[in-house]
């Protein structure tokens, strides 16, 4: 493999996990905000705490006990730092999604409207993971042709191998 092509395999790599990055995160913010929607419709039925969490007394528990998978969970890939990605398109379109269904309103959507708004978050959801475990597979493939390249016998800082990986 030349240099050239290995540089340009890292920029690949570096890209997918850049927008793995930015997927994960609306992702979680979709699945959170659904779960938020899910205990609004708790104060339809019979055996919730009727009150929305978003205005119970203590409202750092009540989020908690609502968002702690999303809070909580592990996931199967190492931890990366993350960025504000407020102002990428993906998070524009599930806030213009929620805007369209009256999220901001929660207090007074009736269970019509709740039913609505979730089953628009999740299929927005389910959307979105299915590009993630599109990216994962090709995140997958460019790291094992990098793999394969440093097991030919090239490993990271040696003259004609580029700048590391």
């Amino acid at each position: 493999m030349t240099d050239e092509a290995l540089a340009e395999l890292r920029r690949r790599r570096d890209r997918l996990q850049q927008l793995d990055d930015v997927v994960s995160y609306v992702r979680r913010v979709a699945q959170g905000r659904a779960d938020l929607v899910r205990d609004a419709l708790e104060r339809y039925s019979d055996d919730g705490d009727p009150t929305p969490v978003y205005i119970r007394a203590d409202l750092q528990r009540g989020l908690r006990d609502v968002l702690s998978d999303r809070l909580l969970a592990g996931s199967d890939r190492p931890p990366r730092p993350a960025d504000d990605f407020s102002d990428h398109p993906l998070c524009a379109e599930l806030d213009e999604l929620c805007a369209a269904h009256g999220y901001s309103r929660l207090d007074v959507l009736d269970l019509h409207q709740l039913d609505s708004l979730l089953g628009a978050l999740d299929e927005f959801e389910r959307r979105i993971s299915a590009r993630r475990r599109e990216l994962f597979a090709e995140l997958d493939a460019v790291t094992e042709a990098l793999v394969e390249h440093y097991r030919a016998g090239v490993s990271p800082g040696e003259p004609g191998n580029g700048s590391g990986a």
